[in-house]
């Protein structure tokens, strides 16, 4: 065989081994930390996507609540009241009968003769009208209540339902964090932040100066530095993000829900000039929210894994900017 056609084989051959190892190289290959941690921040963002849907309907569900029970305060006097007013009509009707019949003919023998009579049943017969019409509005009343309250316990059945539905996804979503942390904890040691240094979370030494309850709320959110993100919380002990600045705007004694787009609904929206310490950082999809500090920083729960920090606040596109 020539030396040309020897190479030529030589080199088919190998081509075509080559072709058979590499997919099983390929296929066998570890992902990159880079690609371990780009798939982490993805399914990090759809966890926090999640939380914040769960977050928003524990507020309705509460807030539904809370009105189911006034509605429950409200009915229960009026039923009373509507059962005392039927008894006065009743006993009304007694005496109008008794005093219509059996004493009909000793009433005409007194003082004032039918006139008096009349006036007596003219009297009894306005009262009843008054005391139907009473009952009329109260009833009508009860029955508006009783409508509302039947809507509101849909309502309620409806959101509960749709909770255990978003913790079902939340489940499978944490379940694909859990497999992407095994494969961290192989790259790095360990499949979360570590905690930070005891004096680094209770120090507040290097919270700015400010004055009033925005102070407050920048102080305790520097206290929660290096405290883990925890899905759904406010504190003490962990906090997502829309949890750690209701937690710091609580503790100046200012009320937040618990969910980011809530929150954007609930502050002043102010432009970027107007940020002062205090204020909220809205980002876009009002997935996420975070506190700022001043200097151009928020402090923030970022997420899953992680642990509350201050950083740089164009971490992401900004929706907006909020005053509480």
């Amino acid at each position: 065989m020539s030396s040309p056609r020897m190479l030529v084989r030589t080199l088919t051959v190998a081509g075509l081994s080559a072709a058979l190892i590499a997919p099983s190289t390929v296929a066998q290959a570890e992902p990159s930390v880079a690609e371990l941690t780009a798939r982490i921040e993805r399914s990090s963002t759809e966890l926090e996507q999640v939380v914040e849907s769960y977050n928003k309907l524990n507020e309705e569900i509460k807030a539904n609540k809370e009105t189911a029970a006034s509605l429950h305060a409200r009915i229960g006097p009026l039923e009373e009241q509507v059962a005392r007013s039927r008894a006065d009509v009743g006993e009304m009707a007694a005496t109008a009968y008794k005093t219509g019949g059996l004493r009909t003919a000793q009433a005409l023998l007194e003082p004032g003769g039918p006139a008096s009579l009349l006036d007596r049943l003219t009297t009894i017969d306005r009262l009843t009208r008054e005391r139907q019409d009473r009952i009329a509005d109260f009833t009508t009343s009860q029955r508006k209540l009783l409508d509302e309250k039947t809507r509101l316990d849909a309502t309620l059945a409806r959101e509960v339902a749709q909770a255990s539905s978003i913790a079902n996804t939340k489940k499978k979503i944490e379940r694909d964090l859990a497999r992407l942390y095994q494969l961290r904890r192989e790259a790095y040691g360990r499949a979360t932040e570590a905690p930070a240094p005891r004096p680094a979370v209770r120090s507040t030494d290097a919270a700015p100066a400010v004055s009033g309850s925005a102070g407050i709320a920048v102080r305790y959110a520097y206290g929660a530095i290096g405290k883990p993100y925890v899905w759904g919380a406010d504190g003490p002990g962990g906090y997502d993000c829309s949890g750690l600045t209701l937690a710091a705007w609580r503790a100046a004694g200012r009320s937040l829900p618990h969910n980011v787009r809530m929150q954007w609904g609930a502050v002043s929206h102010i432009g970027c000039g107007d940020l002062r310490p205090g204020d909220l950082v809205f980002y876009s999809g009002l997935g996420h929210v975070g506190l700022y500090v001043g200097g151009g920083q928020i402090i923030d729960a970022p997420s899953a894994g992680r642990n509350v920090l201050k950083r740089d606040m164009d971490i992401m596109s900004i929706q907006g900017y909020g005053r509480v």
